[in-house]
């Protein structure tokens, strides 16, 4: 089997690469990435393309699958850039799948597709994906699997495939996740259990959350598989305030969600953060997913625990820990940060477009 994986030098995409270098049954692979990487995985060929811009058709040639994890999420604060990534890209790789005639497609979607749901039970792949209004995360996500649905009514014939995690950690992709969601003045010192005293319970904030390796697996899962159709990626338990302080020997304060977003979206107004408060709305709208059609259909199950893979990141932040690929690279944030500080934190895109 041949493999072309978009995106293939970020969080996602490493993951993927390295659920990839045992299997036997995929012969090579092929990483397209904005940026070459100095680093060598297992019959993995390097090459340097942009979905926005290049002729991917060529790549895509003689493929027995495609892997779509390319995405950005910054810069924030330019939205018409965000949109060119995340939909026209995507539309490209979809295109150029169809004209190099690859059999398989698999796309990284994300709980962010679906539209607002509920938090007290656990919903299947069947709700509704609209995403939500606020989030362009959650708008771009819902677009593209609209895309997917009008790309597999064409072609009938290629087993389409859409992946669907929740927040996805990794203790390697740790400097890639701050920059992008956290920012430069987050001491990262004090990501240590027991150095922070308190975390807000907020109303209805209930999300899920799965170690990147594990998302790896159930890609290449998906892969050697002949299941079509969605498939939801989380690990148990289900985070909220309690489960968080918890695990980082704090205690809960009660925070209003108006206050919790009014605080994230003056934050991001000041350049403090480069998140803005869409995130929010994302965390407390997106429903609770059942994660049984990926553990029946692809004998898939995480080898972590959501509070595993957020204290996997923790530590990762705590070291400063990075991967040697251009989305990861501890040398992308500079001394101090002073390059993050450069870029206006969400104003200009920096080493991103490398997966969800």
């Amino acid at each position: 089997m041949r493999v072309v994986i978009t995106g293939a030098s970020g969080n996602l995409g490493t993951s993927l690469l390295h659920a990839l270098a045992g299997e036997p049954q995929v012969e090579s692979v092929v990483g397209i990435a904005r940026r070459k990487p100095d680093l060598a995985f297992p019959r993995t060929e390097w090459v340097q393309a942009d979905i926005e811009t290049d002729d991917l058709e060529p790549h895509f040639r003689g493929a027995d699958a495609v892997v779509h994890l390319a995405w950005k999420i910054q810069p924030s604060r330019d939205l018409a850039a965000l949109r060119r990534t995340n939909v026209h890209g995507s539309e490209r790789v979809f295109r150029a799948a169809a004209a190099a005639r690859v059999p398989q497609l698999i796309h990284g979607s994300s709980v962010g597709t679906y539209s607002r749901g509920p938090k007290d039970r656990a919903v299947d792949e069947d709700w509704p994906r609209d995403g939500i209004s606020t989030s362009f995360y959650g708008r771009h996500k819902a677009e593209v699997e609209r895309l997917a649905d009008t790309f597999e009514r064409e072609h009938p014939s290629v087993r389409v495939v859409r992946v669907r995690p929740g927040l996805v950690f990794k203790r390697d992709a740790a400097q890639g996740i701050r920059r992008l969601f956290l920012g430069p003045f987050l001491p990262g010192r004090l990501a240590r259990p027991g150095l922070i005293p308190l975390v807000p319970d907020v109303p209805g904030l209930r999300f899920q959350a799965v170690h990147s390796l594990d998302v790896g697996e159930a890609y290449r899962l998906a892969l050697l598989s002949d299941a079509r159709g969605a498939f939801n990626i989380a690990a148990e338990p289900v985070l909220d305030g309690p489960t968080l302080a918890a695990a980082l020997g704090a205690r809960t304060v009660p925070v209003p969600r108006g206050l919790l977003r009014g605080a994230a979206g003056l934050t991001w107004r000041l350049h403090l953060q480069p998140t803005p408060a869409g995130w929010v709305d994302l965390a407390l709208g997106v429903p609770i997913m059942d994660v049984s059609r990926a553990r029946t259909l692809l004998g898939w199950a995480p080898a972590h625990s959501s509070v595993e893979a957020f204290l996997d990141l923790m530590a990762g932040i705590r070291e400063g820990r990075g991967f040697p690929t251009p989305p990861l690279a501890e040398s992308t944030s500079g001394p101090a940060r002073t390059r993050e500080l450069a870029t206006g934190v969400g104003e200009r895109d920096q080493h991103n477009r490398g997966g969800t």
